[in-house]
């Protein structure tokens, strides 16, 4: 089960918010509104809004427990930019491009949260299945002379 909530024409530039996007992909909502309270970031309030959203839409809509939901995908796309313009020198002018998003977050409850126990349990679960690595037998090398000796009867040969 999939519930999504999109917040539209966000008056903050698509780059400054995919920044903290890119952050809360692939973690429990728990952990991903955790992360956000302590961004110090505009866009961090932004996506805070919209993921609480989402949850409130799954409780509602999916009698989804929160607890169990995962950041699948939180997108940030471009929205329309508004065109300003600032008196230059000369009478010309300078435009400002006040940039907008549309921030959309999609939570999963399909994906299994993983945690410290989870992963440790399947470590020692690999860890008990491989087998035993095979010894390698020494192979003996062949006694080499001591680099003068081998020096020496070269020289006397090419006198």
């Amino acid at each position: 089960m999939e519930t999504r909530s999109i917040y539209r024409f966000a008056r903050i530039s698509p780059f400054k918010a995919r920044e903290v996007t890119r952050e809360i992909q692939g973690l429990p909502v728990q952990q991903a509104l955790d992360l956000l309270a302590f961004t110090p970031k505009k866009a961090a309030g932004l996506v805070a809004k919209t993921l609480k959203s989402a949850v409130a839409n799954a409780e509602n809509n999916h009698q989804a427990r929160a607890e169990a939901l995962v950041v699948r995908e939180a997108v940030v796309g471009e929205g329309p930019t508004f065109q300003r313009f600032i008196p230059k020198a000369r009478g010309s002018a300078g435009p400002i491009r006040k940039r907008t998003s549309h921030i959309r977050i999609i939570l999963t409850d399909e994906i299994e949260i993983e945690t410290r126990e989870t992963r440790r349990a399947a470590k020692k679960k690999t860890a008990s299945k491989k087998p035993a690595a095979k010894k390698k037998t020494a192979v003996k090398k062949e006694e080499t002379k001591p680099a003068a000796e081998a020096a020496a009867p070269a020289a006397e040969k090419a006198e």
